[in-house]
């Protein structure tokens, strides 16, 4: 169901529309959870490294799947709230064409450069041959990942947060028992946790482009639709690119800690992994609420409702402040019971590792969480370079401090303490440029021009 954003209190307004984008990023990930808790039960500390191992290579395809995702939403959402439904429909089929090159690209470059990547990171020889099975069928299944993830873009742009929701929790459900059938049953190993995945994502992809398009079809029109449109094309690409970039930097950026952590064994591997995987969900379920903010704030820019975007930033603050409380709670409570999901029989250090990741991190939720939300508003209202000079800054800061933290006394706590330093400092910087009030120079009428 499209919903228009530019109408209603803003409290409600959000509350309504991004609580089923935070509970959708809950499922997405358990597809990641799901892998990582049935190799670490099933099959092995090792193979649980060997998914963790892989799964910070996998954030580099996820960071190009994010900046089509993003890159087509945000100009989608100011064609929809200025009404240009023409124009809206052009960036779809744009964005298609454009994200299948992209896709293809990866896929090749994936494919031929897998053993490098994994080399790259000192991946330890033990689970060297499970983090490159699972990687090479991750591969074949990226074009599911990417016009997946166009696709959900396309909803959060026309309003509608529920729909992608459903996909997400019978996906995720299904993916759940298909990684114990494959690895339990069928002894299928990693190869069977990458395979059910794979099946999963691919279903979810076919009926959301089904949807989508159907969708679609509402906006009745009567002249014809250009298929493909190179200005339409640098309008998308001026939001994707920054995204894509920042996403990568941030990938590649983990790829270096990853290298440093595999330098500790694969026991503070196996914690890293199990701790990384509560981590990410609880930060990319805060992520997808600031782009549901960009969302917001592109259609009421388009509808030259520029002041409504105080009002968002304010009622997005209090939102996951309030989703804060309970998650930090359980993990800092229930974070031993957690991390025990995810291994079997783990050695000490191992669960040691993960406790103090998560005794670290999760008190410093509270201050992340505000700077993706001014980085909703940041993205929303086109000023990628104020949103990209953050966020490589904080990625600066904790890849730097990680390596030398990592060489001192503190080994492998000092990496881990390197991460509230870049989310502080991020924080101030994505707030003071939300403060700046330069948003305010987009407007419908500027959305317009464009």
């Amino acid at each position: 169901m499209n919903k228009d954003l530019t109408v209603g209190q803003a409290d409600k307004v959000l509350w309504r529309f991004c609580l089923p984008l935070f509970v959708s990023i809950i499922f997405q990930q358990l597809y990641n959870i799901a892998d990582s808790l049935v190799a670490g039960k099933f099959i092995g500390e090792n193979a649980l490294a060997a998914v963790g191992n892989s799964y910070e290579i996998t954030l580099i395809f996820l960071a190009f799947a994010f900046g089509c995702n993003i890159g087509c939403s945000v100009i989608v959402s100011t064609f929809f709230g200025a009404g240009r439904y023409r124009e809206l429909k052009t960036t779809v089929s744009t964005s298609m064409i454009a994200t299948g090159i992209v896709c293809l690209i990866l896929m090749l470059t994936g494919l031929l450069f897998c053993d490098g990547l994994l080399n790259m990171i000192n991946t330890p020889p033990e689970v060297f041959a499970d983090s490159k099975l699972y990687l090479d069928i991750y591969i074949w299944g990226l074009p599911f990942v990417f016009f997946y993830n166009v696709s959900t873009g396309i909803f959060s742009a026309l309003g509608d947060s529920k729909t992608p929701l459903l996909f997400l929790t019978a996906s995720s459900c299904i993916n759940i028992v298909m990684d114990i059938c494959f690895v339990a049953g069928f002894k299928m190993g990693v190869g069977g946790v990458a395979l059910a995945t794979f099946i999963c994502q691919g279903i979810s992809c076919f009926l959301a482009l089904l949807v989508v398009f159907k969708r679609l079809k509402r906006f009745k029109l009567e002249e014809r639709v250009k298929l493909f449109s190179f200005d339409i094309l640098k309008k998308i690409a001026k939001v994707a690119i920054p995204s894509i970039l920042q996403q990568s930097f941030i990938s590649v950026g983990n790829i270096v800690i990853q290298g440093t952590i595999n330098g500790f064994g694969p026991g503070v591997m196996a914690g890293y992994s199990a701790a990384i995987k509560l981590n990410n969900l609880v930060i990319s379920s805060f992520t997808t609420i600031g782009n549901g903010i960009s969302n917001y704030t592109a259609q009421n820019l388009g509808a030259g409702k520029k002041e409504r975007i105080i009002l968002g930033f304010k009622a997005g603050r209090k939102m996951v402040w309030i989703l804060c409380i309970p998650l930090v709670f359980i993990y800092l409570v229930l974070g031993k019971w957690l991390l025990l999901l995810f291994m079997k029989e783990p050695s000490d250090l191992a669960l040691d590792t993960g406790l103090m990741i998560l005794r670290i991190l999760v008190p410093f939720y509270f201050v992340i969480s505000v700077k993706l939300v001014a980085d909703g508003i940041l993205r929303g209202a086109k000023m990628m370079g104020k949103f990209m000079t953050s966020t490589m800054t904080d990625l600066f800061l904790r890849v730097t401090l990680a390596i030398i933290f990592s060489k001192s006394p503190l080994g492998a706590t000092g990496i881990w303490c390197s991460w509230p330093i870049g989310w502080c400092v991020a924080t101030a910087m994505s707030v003071f440029f939300y403060k700046s009030g330069r948003w305010e120079r987009s407007t419908g009428k500027g959305a317009k021009e464009e």
